[in-house]
């Protein structure tokens, strides 16, 4: 993890207030240019732009003041999970799971396949309905708006799709403008055009060659930007990433794992993280939780068996979650073939 990935929260006067961390001078280099935000025509950062990007704010977070530490809880969570179980006829997927994402906070979910990481990322979305407990985002429970309203609600989010999720018959230009034209009906046509341009141009993406080309025509990896230029055409205050670097080589994976960095530092969006990429998770991660399969569960253990930072998971004494990121099988192939 590098000096930039430290959260501090400092409060004067009931106010959020960053306290700058100063970047990591031995930055990698990038495989491709990542260009800079909507409305930067100069390739270079300004400096306003790069003490923005410099300056990490999470609320809840740790604050050291005269010698003391203290927690910041100034405002309730962006997505806060309370209590949440979910059952499919005799089959409980999710027990008792309670979880708090905060702005600017991201939050990597790992655990073997069949664990209830996909269930749990729809369950924040709204996509299914908890058996028990609630999902609230920004103090409303999913459950129990209108469709309406949580039609509303989920364009403060962006979903990164693990395939990309692209329309097959669409252009480029016009899967990213998608949800604009969906939701920002008033937007006229150049507006548009210019928006998705940015769009491209934010994920490394050149407009002038891809706009109008169709996912067909371009590279698996070119596809999964493209996915992440659609799910940030809404400004989102949230990010869901379902296994966003499946498929690709270990560069693309990296430019994708950049990605989600700089919308987290110069969007200030929060991020929540499904992955099996131990890489990926302790290098964009702020925490990492860890969920076990419900059926190899004591009775009354709880399902998330870690909840803490990157460096912490690395010195984690569970063996279970130590075989887990270091990929050591242990005693699984017994367990399974005794149907556990």
């Amino acid at each position: 993890m590098t000096d930039e990935t430290k959260r501090n929260d400092a409060a004067t006067n009931g106010e959020l207030k960053p306290v700058r961390v100063e970047p990591n001078v031995e930055n990698e280099a990038r495989p491709y240019p990542l260009p800079n935000l909507v409305g930067e025509s100069n390739p270079e950062p300004s400096a306003e732009r790069r003490d923005v990007a410099s300056e990490r704010l999470i609320e809840g977070a740790v604050v050291v003041e005269d010698g003391v530490k203290k927690v910041l809880r100034r405002r309730p969570p962006l997505l806060e999970i309370q209590d949440l179980n979910v059952i499919f006829g005799e089959n409980q997927v999710l027990r008792d799971i309670n979880l708090k994402v905060r702005r600017g906070e991201t939050v990597a979910v790992i655990g073997e396949s069949g664990c209830g990481k996909t269930v749990l990322l729809k369950n924040m979305i709204g996509l299914i309905a908890p058996t028990t407990g609630r999902v609230l985002f920004k103090g409303k429970d999913l459950a129990r708006v209108s469709d309406k309203a949580l039609t509303e609600i989920r364009t403060h989010y962006g979903f990164v799709f693990q395939m990309a999720a692209l329309f097959d018959s669409m252009t480029i230009a016009d899967n990213v403008a998608f949800p604009l034209r969906q939701h920002r009906r008033n937007m006229r046509r150049s507006e548009v055009k210019e928006r998705v341009e940015s769009l491209l141009e934010e994920v490394g993406l050149n407009p002038k060659i891809v706009a109008n080309k169709t996912p067909a025509e371009i590279s698996g990896g070119m596809r999964k930007r493209v996915g992440f230029a659609r799910a940030l055409a809404m400004e989102p205050e949230l990010m869901l990433y379902d296994e966003p670097t499946t498929g690709l080589d270990p560069i693309m994976s990296d430019v994708i794992n950049e990605l989600m960095i700089e919308v987290r530092d110069r969007r200030r969006v929060a991020g929540v993280l499904i992955t099996h990429d131990m890489k990926s998770a302790e290098k964009v991660a702020d925490r990492i939780v860890m969920l076990y399969p419900h059926a190899r569960l004591e009775p009354d253990e709880p399902q998330m068996i870690f909840d803490g930072t990157p460096e912490e998971i690395e010195r984690a004494t569970d063996p279970r979650v130590a075989q887990f990121i270091r990929g050591e099988a242990g005693e699984r192939l017994r367990e399974m073939s005794a149907g556990r």
